[in-house]
């Protein structure tokens, strides 16, 4: 099952085990069964502490396998095979299981240990998803610190039946005590926060009594990682408040044009970032979402940010790196159907719809590649462009001319999305060459046509231009002294992960600059 070099790798990990482990496998005579049985074979002859029981009667799905200690009853779960992207997932929770201590912070931890509330999550993943692992390793997580807290991971590319009766049509999705209780990434201090219902308002206290900053960066992803370390490496109080660090970098799969590196993963140039800004004095305050901008009531006075949260932090500079997100169709139905057929990420929900009809909206590159990824899982893919020609890149439109399962339609303007209630079955669009309407039935729609600016609590503040962008200068500085920004949220030409760090860095500069000045 493992090829040498995997088991080279686990050997090499499973020797911080400090306590033994117990695999107890629920399995059948299937293939995915026999995959799960050599996976566990494998894994127990790497280490002498752990050991594999096959249980023979019980409702436990099969294939799974539950990861324990001898002789007590640890609550984590993989029903499935965990490979792919889950296979760090796999290896976290036998190192945890095994007595290896979480990097968490020991606030955060504790705090799942105080947990008082029996609960039982399920979460359904797909190996292709890039999000889904860090679901699975945040409950997994809770599941080892607390006795009262189990987690399930379900490969729902495996367990189908399942997922459509659940009518699950996105991944991550997660269900707690048999409800569903979130889809999408979702990281431990999230999940804690959902549960433990007076956390964010004792977090945004403790906030709020926070002294001013320097600067203060508002987002997380490359220009809001930039900007904190250029910040503080020059030595002045630097805080950063985002909603989650990496921003759109996590839902980004490969990466090929950051500069010194030749391929990597949003999720792992994430990490590297936030790892890169923990190395320097930077007060990191993640789940906090920009809610409001005051500012300076007088030159060198106090700005003011507040969050979703309550929080209030003041700043003699600020820089808004705030990014931005998938732009809606906003038409009929689009809401209603959102993760019940309509989605925006193709990696992650495309397993989801083996075997089915979809759509991907938008012929730019995002729209192309989608389309190709799709076509190797689904039954066939409708390619829905607004303009007379696709825009993707010519090596892009040669592949997909490859593919006998796709097909393009040009000049289409989808006007409504349509479902009977629980999913979608199709879409209406208008062909613009005649203003004839037209449908397509289908059961899953992929929206891929570019992003909006996360800037909406900025309007009647910071100068904006007609697209919602943040209007800045060569210098990151906005129209309000003192506020700086840098970014996909601002006018610059082309938004691209390194153009956007280089702007962090520029406005991080800028406010230090101001900061001498004035």
């Amino acid at each position: 099952m493992l090829d040498n070099t995997m088991k080279a790798q686990l050997k090499a990990y499973l020797e911080r085990l400090t306590k033994p482990v117990e695999l107890v496998a629920a399995l059948g005579d299937d293939e995915k069964s026999q995959e799960v049985r050599e996976l566990l074979a494998d894994i127990k002859e790497l280490n002498d502490k752990i050991t594999v029981v096959e249980k023979k009667d019980g409702d436990e799905r099969r294939p799974s396998f539950l990861i324990t200690n001898p002789g007590v009853d640890t609550g984590v779960r993989f029903a499935g095979v965990p490979l792919g992207h889950e296979f760090t997932s796999l290896v976290l929770a036998l190192l945890q299981v095994g007595g290896h201590p979480s990097k968490e912070s020991a606030d955060l931890l504790e705090q799942v240990r105080n947990i008082d509330t029996p609960l039982h999550f399920e979460t359904y993943y797909s190996l292709s998803c890039h999000n889904c692992p860090d679901v699975v390793q945040a409950l997994n997580l809770m599941a080892v610190l607390n006795p009262k807290i189990t987690h399930t991971a379900i490969d729902g590319g495996i367990f189908q039946k399942e997922v459509e009766a659940r009518e699950v049509m996105a991944v991550p999705t997660v269900f707690v005590n048999g409800e569903r209780f979130g889809q999408g990434r979702m990281e431990l201090a999230e999940i804690v926060a959902k549960v433990d219902t007076g956390a964010a308002a004792r977090e945004a206290a403790k906030i709020s009594a926070k002294e001013a900053f320097d600067v203060l960066v508002v987002g997380g992803g490359p220009a809001g990682a930039a900007a904190a370390i250029y910040a503080a490496r020059k030595g002045i109080r630097t805080g950063m408040a985002a909603d989650r660090i990496g921003g759109q970098m996590l839902d980004t799969v490969d990466i090929e044009n950051f500069i010194s590196v030749s391929k990597t993963e949003g999720p792992k140039l994430s990490a590297a970032m936030e790892n890169h800004i923990r190395d320097y004095e930077v007060d990191i305050m993640a789940l906090q979402t920009a809610k409001r901008l005051t500012p300076a009531a007088q030159e060198g006075g106090l700005i003011e940010i507040e969050t979703e949260s309550g929080a209030k932090l003041k700043a003699k500079t600020v820089i808004l790196s705030t990014g931005a997100r998938w732009r809606n169709m906003n038409v009929p139905g689009e809401d209603k159907y959102r993760t019940k057929g309509v989605t925006y990420c193709p990696h992650c929900d495309g397993p989801l719809f083996k075997g089915k009809d979809v759509a991907v909206i938008g012929g730019g590159n995002s729209g192309i590649e989608a389309a190709i990824d799709l076509a190797g899982v689904v039954k066939s893919v409708t390619v829905l462009e607004f303009a007379a020609e696709l825009k993707a890149d010519a090596v892009l439109q040669k592949k997909l001319a490859t593919l006998p399962n796709v097909k393009v339609i040009l000049n289409a303007q989808t006007t409504e999305v349509n479902g009977d209630g629980k999913k979608v079955t199709g879409l209406t669009y208008k062909d613009r060459t005649n203003d004839e309407i037209k449908q397509v039935a289908l059961e899953g729609i992929f929206v891929q046509i570019g992003l909006l600016p996360n800037t909406d609590w900025l309007k009647g503040t910071v100068g904006l231009t007609r697209f919602g962008e943040i209007e800045i200068n060569a210098k990151g500085e906005t129209n309000l002294p003192g506020v700086f920004a840098a970014g996909d949220c601002t006018n610059v030409p082309f938004k691209q992960i390194i153009i956007a760090a280089g702007a962090g860095a520029t406005a991080a500069l800028s406010a230090f600059d101001h900061l001498i000045r004035h």
